[in-house]
């Protein structure tokens, strides 16, 4: 969704939840897990990633689950590999090639990663991660930081140059982005209040 310049917290909010544009109504509907604990994991290893490369993939996850839960959001993540709630997969297909399996990807397109909803009304009920074989090991930590993000409910990426350095949500950003600007955590607080 393109923007230009600082948006309030409000605008960001709504841009990167539900699609709207600054001011604008929203595109799509809030998706939020109903749950307050959830669970988060690699399930699936394609030879392509045996190695050096799964070892930071796993590594990947465990620094964003950290991080997400510093957040203080009331949502909670935990590792697990046994039926997590957002499954992880290592996929052997490239960028740009569509995907076969699993059965939430089935269809879409593989970009660097792709995330995909189970949705029943505008309530998650679970979520899948695909990780493209040609994604640079180098970008494994912002892009699973970003897409465990989305999975959470914030599915919209923000197409500014303003954020490039301040939102893992940016589309402009070259993957480079590590941890979570202000504003995502800001969001991430909102979508999930303490009660």
């Amino acid at each position: 969704m393109d923007s230009s310049g600082p948006l309030d917290d409000t605008a960001f909010y709504r841009l990167v939840a539900c699609a709207a544009p600054p001011n604008g109504p929203c595109a799509k509907p809030f998706y939020r897990w109903e749950k307050t604990t959830l669970t988060v994991g690699i399930v699936e290893r394609a030879p392509p990633f045996l190695g050096g490369k799964v070892k930071r993939a796993e590594a990947a996850v465990m620094r964003a689950v950290q991080q997400l839960n510093a957040v203080g959001m009331g949502l909670e993540l935990n590792l697990s590999e046994v039926t997590p709630n957002i499954a992880i997969h290592l996929l052997d297909i490239p960028r740009g090639a569509v995907i076969a399996d699993p059965r939430l990807l089935r269809g879409k397109t593989m970009a660097n990663a792709i995330t995909a909803l189970d949705v029943q009304g505008s309530t998650i009920t679970g979520a899948a991660i695909g990780f493209s074989s040609t994604l640079p090991i180098r970008q494994y930590e912002s892009v699973m930081l970003e897409e465990i993000t989305q999975a959470l409910g914030l599915l919209t990426d923000i197409r500014n140059p303003y954020y490039q350095t301040r939102s893992i949500l940016s589309q402009n950003a070259d993957n480079s982005l590590k941890t979570l600007g202000e504003q995502d955590r800001m969001a991430l607080i909102h979508h999930y209040p303490l009660n």
